[in-house]
């Protein structure tokens, strides 16, 4: 999206938020970033906090969340909606939409289908698997409250 080097990549989303707080205007990207940044106030205060943001480790095993990994993948769904790649994913998506409360929620949902993706395909050293994600995610309609 924004580089290989992961301090850049951060740096890109504490700038695109300064920018977005002072009301300064955004390139296109950007305006994608800030409304996925806006969507999560939980880590509003640490883009503020630069170089805290940019150069902490996220380990899972101590339980926590890596924000920007997180909005990212939230910056990729949302690749995947524009482009329709896997073939087949906007159709599948805007078929959902009305069985959740809004889009961020779906999102999550996919989320979680895209990390298994990303994971077993790691894990065995093979292209990810768009058939077993698209019906992970065909699925999804039936965990909708």
């Amino acid at each position: 999206m924004f580089g290989q080097n992961r301090e850049q990549l951060r740096q890109m989303y504490v700038d695109t938020w300064a920018k977005f707080c002072s009301d300064q205007p955004l390139q296109p990207l950007e305006k994608q970033l800030a409304d996925v940044i806006a969507l999560h106030p939980e880590y509003h205060r640490l883009l503020e906090q630069s170089a805290e943001a940019c150069g902490k480790d996220y380990l899972p095993e101590s339980g926590e969340t890596n924000p920007f990994l997180h909005m990212g993948l939230h910056m990729a769904i949302q690749e995947q909606l524009a482009t329709d790649r896997p073939a087949g994913i906007r159709s599948l998506y805007q078929k959902m939409l009305s069985q959740f409360p809004d889009r961020h929620t779906l999102e999550h949902q996919i989320m979680e289908c895209l990390t298994e993706m990303i994971w077993q395909s790691q894990r065995n050293n093979v292209i990810p698997d768009e058939k077993s994600y698209l019906q992970c995610v065909g699925k999804l309609s039936g965990q909708a409250e």
